[in-house]
């Protein structure tokens, strides 16, 4: 099969805000394609299907530390909707980032496909 890759986009009224917080706050490499149109590389991602009523996607960043992370962000201007919560198999919270994008960060509590119990 020759799917290479995946591209997230986030749609925002403040692409350039969201831009910078992307390239400023989290570091993320990139590469500009043109007129200061900025193309991102993730971390290591998997793909997770989950039940639901209706059809959605969710993009979430995943952390080592949650607590950690949002301390590190926070000093960094990052807002949170709360504090991070623990549930079964992760402890999470939701980021805010600029043009109102929110992102989900969690540290999960569960084998990992990027990790040592991948299969395949």
């Amino acid at each position: 099969m020759a799917i290479t890759g995946a591209h997230v986009v986030l749609h925002t009224p403040d692409p350039e805000g969201l831009r910078a917080t992307l390239r400023d706050v989290f570091g993320f490499a990139h590469v500009d394609a043109g007129g200061d149109w900025l193309i991102f590389a993730l971390p290591p991602a998997e793909l997770a299907v989950h039940p639901s009523e209706r059809s959605w996607h969710q993009l979430t960043f995943m952390c080592d530390d949650v607590h950690a992370t949002v301390a590190e962000l926070k000093a960094k201007g990052i807002e949170f909707s709360g504090d991070p919560e623990e549930y079964p198999h992760m402890v999470a919270t939701t980021m805010r980032l600029p043009g109102g994008v929110d992102v989900l960060l969690y540290e999960p509590r569960h084998p990992t496909a990027i990790g040592p119990n991948r299969k395949g």
